[in-house]
């Protein structure tokens, strides 16, 4: 077990429980931190609060950015031959403009560059999407099994299921 008291002290114990023998430590701390020595700390970080937000914002500007430029290598790797020449040759140059962003240090030049492939991006899956919702499927091809005598009567869609069984008659 362990315990810290209010003053930073940490008491250990550990207990054999086979053999009942119990060892302890006190862990105290070798030097304590003056008053002035916790206000300074304090205005330091006051002091570069603003300089830790910048930099936070531009690590996680250029965390999006490098996912981004992933994701669009990914599914240009994946889906290239479906997409058009045109809208390929766009996803790829939004793409050669991100990565040239990332060797710079200008974090609004990233964040527009990313903006910039993520509308490219996302208007051609928006298109790939589409086409392939229009196309048939391989399990949708066609009027499949039992399904060959349907008919859409007036674009009525009240449709009835109906549970059946396949009666044989040659054996009776």
């Amino acid at each position: 077990t362990f315990d810290i008291d209010a003053n930073g002290i940490v008491n250990v114990t550990a207990k054999d429980m086979g053999t009942g023998k119990e060892q302890n430590i006190t862990i105290t701390s070798s030097t304590n931190m003056s008053k002035e020595d916790v206000e300074k700390a304090v205005r330091e970080a006051e002091q570069f609060a603003a300089e830790d937000a910048r930099r936070k914002e531009e690590v996680d500007t250029r965390n999006q950015a490098d996912q981004m430029v992933y994701q669009t290598e990914k599914t240009l790797e994946e889906m290239g031959d479906k997409l058009d020449a045109g809208d390929k040759a766009n996803i790829e140059g939004e793409l050669n403009k991100v990565k040239e962003a990332l060797k710079g240090t200008d974090t609004q030049a990233i964040k527009d560059a990313t903006e910039a492939l993520t509308r490219a991006f996302y208007a051609v899956s928006e298109k790939l999407y589409s086409q392939a919702g229009a196309q048939p499927g391989p399990d949708m091809g066609g009027a499949a099994g039992g399904a060959t005598g349907a008919t859409n009567n007036g674009g009525d869609d009240n449709v009835v299921d109906a549970d059946y069984e396949v009666v044989d008659d040659n054996n009776k």
